[in-house]
């Protein structure tokens, strides 16, 4: 089994190191992939790549954000918007892996950046994708991006189904058509954290929009005895 599938293993330090950089071989590589699977940049329609270098450019441009959730600070690569939601978006519901290393790359450097400044043994969590997600995709989008971004190793929380809330396996609405109070009351308790006793904890996820999935994630935290020193995202909805 794989470290970064393994629900014990946020009792042990990601490893981070400097993603590659791209280089002229990797570009010839894909102009000759482009003349077989063709392509269009996701960002302006150019051929052969799902993000040209103008739109990379674009992209690298775009500012980061800071935000509280339950009372820690998030630092997100980028705000949740535009390009960027589309990429997530195509990532996510469409599987399309090969947008992911320019997303993940700010992500996993600032992910590197907390855990630098976080105390020695500091642990990264990840907030785990919905079931649902995790059966059509086959694999977890966070752990790419991570990936991507020269960062692995690193452990995730479980989910805990709670029934009697009128969410979708009780037959209810989903959170897209909850009020913000009935978003709260149906996610507190969703999370469950395994050994993190005395730890501190970098807490990371995809999209953070009204940051009750992520506050769910540093209650968790908590509740099982350690600190999130730190909450990182890919996105964040500007609040």
């Amino acid at each position: 089994m794989r470290t970064e599938d393994h629900p014990t293993a946020g009792t042990r330090t990601a490893e981070a190191t400097a993603p590659s950089s791209p280089t002229p071989w990797r570009d010839a590589a894909f102009a000759v992939l482009g003349l077989f699977l063709p392509v269009e940049c996701l960002g302006c329609g150019r051929p052969d790549r799902a993000l040209c270098r103008a739109c990379r450019a674009d992209l690298a441009a775009r500012p980061r954000r800071v935000r509280l959730v339950a009372g820690v600070r998030l630092d997100a690569a980028f705000e949740y918007e535009g390009l960027v939601r589309t990429l997530l978006l195509e990532l996510k519901l469409r599987s399309r892996v090969d947008v992911a290393r320019p997303l993940g790359g700010r992500f996993g450097t600032l992910v590197r950046a907390a855990l630098a400044e976080a105390p020695a043994g500091t642990v990264v969590l990840r907030v785990p994708p919905s079931r649902a997600g995790a059966r059509r995709r086959g694999f977890d989008p966070v752990v790419l991006l991570l990936a991507r971004g020269g960062v692995r190793g690193t452990g995730r929380l479980r989910r805990v189904r709670v029934r009697g809330r009128g969410g979708p396996a009780d037959g209810g609405p989903g959170q897209k058509e909850r009020t913000a109070i009935e978003r709260v009351a149906a996610t507190v308790g969703t999370l469950r954290a395994n050994g993190v006793g005395g730890r501190d904890v970098v807490l990371v996820d995809d999209v953070v929009t009204t940051g009750v999935t992520m506050a769910e994630g540093v209650r968790a935290v908590r509740a099982a005895g350690g600190r999130v020193v730190r909450c990182v995202a890919v996105a964040s909805v500007e609040d």
